[in-house]
């Protein structure tokens, strides 16, 4: 169940690249145990936030918190201690293709954690299953695996260490919509299991409406808004009007009310 505690806080984050400035200012909680789902429009910034937050990309100005550690003045061990508490599964699952399947989802243990081959096969083979993967996936490469596939492996890698939050961008995009649909379902149910808290950069709206908790929004570089899906389909304010009561948006409005 979502709590009124932070488990990532952003306060007024300045992101740039040169003299172009793409988070302006950008305030922003994810609480303990919910699935905030993070839109804007397309190049407004939602994946540079993201990687600000998790140490990609540095910031100009502001603070960012996670588990209540300001991250700009902590030490590399420190560091370690909570890029361990943390999964990501990046817009295309970013598996590596030269390694197998197992050793895809090992690699995370491998980087921060000492444990015998066995262990780690025992391991990897338990967050296949996790997400709905075969234990004979495993000697597979990614060049191999359906597009739904490879997702499921990233989120298996994400999940690898067990982590409080898990970071997703973009977890949906390129799969058809039943692919989608059972996707958010798995993202919802391992949230329930493990209590996880979840940052998910999404532009579907479908994915908003069936397992977010809440909807943070980003517009000209600034969080505008943060509620229920309710809260966004009953906004005044223009991007909102647009981005969530256009053709899409009412069919959902639809759905929500009934």
């Amino acid at each position: 169940m979502a709590s009124n505690t932070a488990v990532i806080s952003v306060r007024d984050l300045v992101v740039g690249f040169g003299d172009l400035t793409v988070l302006d200012h950008a305030s922003l909680d994810v609480f303990e145990g919910e699935i905030l789902g993070f839109v804007g429009g397309s190049g407004a910034g939602k994946s540079v936030l993201m990687r600000a937050v998790i140490g990609l990309l540095p910031r100009r100005q502001g603070t960012i918190k996670v588990f209540g550690t300001d991250l700009a003045g902590i030490d590399e061990n420190a560091r370690r201690a909570i890029e361990q508490r943390w999964g990501v599964l990046f817009q295309q699952g970013a598996l590596f293709s030269s390694l197998t399947v197992l050793q895809n989802v090992q690699f995370p243990m491998r980087e921060y954690l000492r444990l015998s081959p066995r262990l780690m096969e025992e391991i990897a083979v338990a967050k296949l299953e996790m997400v709905g993967l075969h234990a004979d996936v495993g000697g597979k490469y990614p060049a191999e695996l359906s597009g739904g596939m490879v997702k499921r492996v990233a989120l298996a890698r994400a999940l690898a260490l067990d982590p409080d939050v898990v970071f997703l961008d973009e977890p949906t995009s390129g799969l058809d919509p039943i692919g989608a649909a059972e996707f958010d379902q798995l993202i919802r149910t391992l949230q329930r299991t493990l209590g996880l808290s979840v940052f998910m950069v999404t532009h579907d709206l479908d994915s908003l409406h069936a397992v977010c908790d809440r909807i943070a929004v980003l517009s000209e570089g600034k969080v505008i808004a943060a509620g229920s899906i309710e809260t966004m389909l009953a906004s005044e304010h223009p991007w909102l009007k647009s981005y969530f009561q256009g053709n899409r948006g009412r069919q959902i409005a639809r759905h929500v009310h009934h």
